[in-house]
């Protein structure tokens, strides 16, 4: 939207005056819809309604992989806590289950997105979380080195090295899912997807939604971000489905 409307406000220092119109009155419909209508909601949902929880509970599991991604890295890095940002709710379901299983690992696969040093890993404050919550240190693995979900799949195979017989649960959001289920599928890391932190309510229609414009670009960022994210992994072969399905 903004490079639609820099490209109509230059075009209109030109004699292409009416494509300038056209760009600026199409970077205003965008905003409009993306601010002011459930889009962003509806391009999302196919994401979140890919991966289902297990109908039944698992009466027991080996371990729970939690994903970074929910952690405030900017204010953890400085404060040394776990402030939690949009996605927490990966960490919080992730708190959850480990409660409900008290013998299950807990790992967690998140380094930094940065390339200078002493940035602290996503996996450090999420250590600090689980900790503060009563989870025994000895059943906390981490794994700080991923920089993305590709390296998440690879790194933590690694780490773990799983066998057969082993169930381990991948908490993610359920946006997120698609994606990581299949990049863990492709690194021959048998999981079971548990999406959590949803962004949409499974049954939205097109509609307007003016009350909460800048959640609404939000959602829809979020969701354009991982359909972009899922094609280029597709096209590279990183994943072997344009959208993973459950096996």
């Amino acid at each position: 939207m903004l490079l639609l409307g820099l490209l109509g406000l230059l075009l209109g220092l030109t004699r292409w005056q009416k494509t300038s119109r056209g760009a600026l009155l199409a970077a205003f419909v965008l905003l409009a819809l993306c601010a002011f209508t459930s889009f962003g909601s509806l391009v999302i949902q196919p994401l979140e309604a890919r991966f289902q929880r297990p109908a039944t509970m698992p009466a027991t599991i080996t371990g729970i992989i939690v994903l970074g991604g929910g952690m405030d890295a900017d204010i953890n890095d400085v404060r040394h806590g776990h402030e939690l940002n949009r996605s927490g709710d990966r960490f919080t379901e992730a708190l959850r289950l480990a409660l409900l299983y008290p013998q299950a690992r807990v790992v967690i696969s998140g380094g930094t997105g940065v390339l200078f040093a002493g940035t602290d890993p996503e996996a450090a404050a999420g250590a600090r979380f689980f900790a503060d919550f009563g989870i025994a240190a000895d059943r906390i693995t981490l794994e700080p080195r991923a920089r993305n979900t590709e390296e998440n799949a690879a790194f933590t195979k690694q780490l773990l090295a799983p066998q057969p017989g082993e169930t381990w649960l991948l908490v993610t959001s359920a946006f997120h899912m698609p994606r990581a289920a299949g990049l863990f599928r492709k690194a021959g890391f048998p999981v079971v997807p548990w999406p959590a932190d949803y962004l949409s309510p499974g049954n939205e229609i097109f509609r307007l939604k003016l009350d909460q414009p800048a959640e609404n670009v939000a959602v829809t960022s979020i969701a354009l971000r991982e359909w972009l994210g899922l094609a280029a992994y597709f096209l590279t072969g990183r994943i072997d489905e344009l959208l993973p399905s459950p096996e």
